[in-house]
Order: C-alpha cells, then structure tokens, then sequence
C-alpha cells in the first residue's frame, strides 16, 4: 500500500524516512503542539512551498530546464482566487471561478512559451522566461483596475474558512475549532494530494523520459522521443501545480499582491530550497521546504536571544544583531551547499548506500 501511495519511489534511507515522517508528523500537528498565529503562519506556508517547489524541481530536476517565470504561474493563481472572491464574493463559486480561470491562463502561458523557447538553447530559455515573468510583474503592479496595482486585493473566503466561524465554543486541546483551522486542514490535504500527484509523475514512464533527456537530450531524440513534446507538456505541468500553490497562498492570507506571489525573491527563494532539499529527487521539496522557512522565520528570535545573551562581548552582539539575519541564513546557505552538495536527500541516500 505504502509502495503504490509513493509510486515505487521510497525515501530509501532510514535517516530521511525519519526525518520525512518527523516533518509530516510536525505540519498534521502543527496547530496542537506549536501554540501560536505565527507557528500556523508558517506551517501553512511550508506547506504551500512544498507544492511550489516540488513543481519547479519537476522542471529543473527531472527535466532539466531553467526557468525564471514559475512565480509567474505562481501569481496567477492567487491572483486568479482574488479577483474572483473580489467581483464574485466570498463563495464556493467564485473560488472555483478563480481556480479554473487561473489554470487556464497559466496552461496557455505555459504552452506559448514552451513551443517558442524550448527549442533555443537553456541560457537563452532562461532569459526568455525571465523577460516574460518581469513583464507580467510589471503588468500585475499597473492593472489597478483588475490587480489592485502595487496595494494588491483583500478580499473574503467562504464563512466557513473564516477564523469568526466557530464549530464549538468548547476548545480541543487548547485549540479553537474555528474556520482557520478548517482552511489549514485543507491546505494540508491539498498539499499531500499535489505531491503524490507529482511523485507519481516523475516514476511514471513519462517521467523516466524526462529524465532521459535531462541526462543526454539528442540520444533522447535519436532513439525517437519527441524532445519539444515531453518538455512543452513538462513545463504545462509544472505551470499548473505552480499555479494551485498560488491558489493555496491566496485562500490562506484572503489577500494577494505583486510582491506576494509575484516577486523574484520568491523565485530565489525556490531555487535556494531545491538545492538545499536536493534536485530531482520530489522528497526534497519537503526537507528544504521546512528547513528554510523555519530558519526564514525564526532566525531573528534566535539571533536576538543570541544578542542579549552575549551583551558583555560587545562586539559578539553587534555581531549576532536580529538586523543581519540575512547574513546568517547565507552562512547557512553556504555550510548546507559545503556539506551537501547534493541536497539533504541526496547525502542520506548516499550514506545509505555506503553503509
């Protein structure tokens, strides 16, 4: 059962299938053992990372492809969720409005550029999608009759995914059963469902093409795969499960912006998550994910308490200042990168393999 759940793609390392389960185990219970709105607000978005990730290592990892424009399908489905609820209302039907009407543009994008860009070079692909995702950022930050423009939209979701929406005014566990943990709950399910739906790809027969032509793309063609094909049809699938990770952004914060979804920051961040989690390896997305968001998040608390601790070493302080957290977390970057250059994943599956 466990095989046929993770398509014959098992961690194979106990290590990671620990500190697999550890993770999964932490986001189902987040809301119960980490007390607190910004503990929620980071599992959340680890969760919607997950998504974003995964479908981008779909692309870079298994196929081999460099694209600068996943935030770009990113923003269009949040974008797609907050103009609907906005001209719709808070309803069931404007979010599936929204979400259909978003995957649509996001598979025609996708299919436009992968026919006119795939077939020229990987550098010159890269700046194609990164031109064409600067254009629809600077699209998105003057269309301020549709977008919001730079004050992006707020907008309301369905009562029932709504923190004043309470199903008993008895607390579990200490926990309000209220609306909010209900849409947690639903990003949760909906991150599993995406990922296994993308780990089922990539152990596909579809998938094992991919690979082959990330690995030799002219023997690929030779012994007569249609190249163009299989990564035009990669880049739409990675475009639409991009595309739903927006969507889950925008049900969660009930608010979208170019800066939310849109920026290259976003997209860096991506790139640094896949590296640190490990390239083409799915599992990846969900160790690198979690490690760098954390860190994002309470790299500043700790480097606060690290401060005031070694306030008699004025020197120390200033140096481990909540203000250079940045710096911190490109030491990290750094150390993680030195001492695993494959990925997380891939060093446990090669200690694995040694052992």
């Amino acid at each position: 059962m466990l095989h046929r759940l993770l398509s014959n793609d098992l961690p194979r390392s106990r290590w990671l299938a620990g500190l697999l389960i550890l993770l999964v185990l932490a986001l189902a219970l987040t809301p119960f053992i980490f007390p607190g709105v910004k503990a929620l607000n980071v599992a959340a978005k680890v969760l919607v990372f997950i998504v974003l990730v995964a479908s981008f290592d779909l692309l870079l990892g298994y196929t081999g492809i460099v694209s600068f424009a996943h935030t770009m399908f990113f923003g269009i489905g949040a974008y797609g969720i907050a103009v609907a609820t906005t001209r719709m209302g808070p309803t069931w039907e404007a979010l599936a409005v929204g979400l259909g009407g978003s995957l649509l543009l996001s598979f025609a994008l996708a299919l436009m550029v992968g026919l006119f860009s795939l077939r020229v070079r990987a550098i010159f692909f890269a700046m194609i999608t990164l031109a064409v995702a600067s254009a629809f950022l600077t699209l998105a930050s003057q269309l301020h009759e549709i977008t919001g423009g730079e004050d992006g939209l707020s907008f309301k979701v369905p009562e029932i995914l709504s923190p004043s929406f309470e199903f008993s005014e008895e607390p579990f566990l200490g926990v309000s059963l209220d609306g909010r943990l209900l849409c947690y709950y639903l990003l949760f399910m909906t991150a599993v469902v995406l990922f296994l739906a993308l780990l089922r790809i990539v152990n596909s027969p579809f998938g094992r093409v991919l690979q082959a032509i990330r690995e030799n793309e002219f023997r690929a063609e030779a012994i007569g795969y249609r190249v163009v094909v299989y990564r035009t049809t990669s880049a739409i699938l990675s475009a639409l499960f991009a595309c739903l990770a927006g969507a889950m952004l925008a049900l969660w914060l009930r608010y979208n912006g170019p800066d939310t979804s849109l920026s290259f920051e976003i997209m860096m961040d991506v790139l640094l998550i896949v590296v640190i989690g490990g390239m083409g390896t799915m599992y990846g997305a969900i160790v690198g994910a979690a490690l760098f968001l954390v860190a994002q998040s309470y790299l500043q608390d700790l480097l606060r308490l690290g401060s005031e601790a070694a306030s008699a070493l004025p020197w120390l302080s200033a140096l481990l200042s909540p203000d250079r957290w940045l710096l911190w977390l490109g030491v990290l970057f750094v150390l993680s990168v030195y001492y695993f250059p494959s990925g997380v994943v891939g060093r446990l599956r090669a200690r694995s393999a040694q052992a």
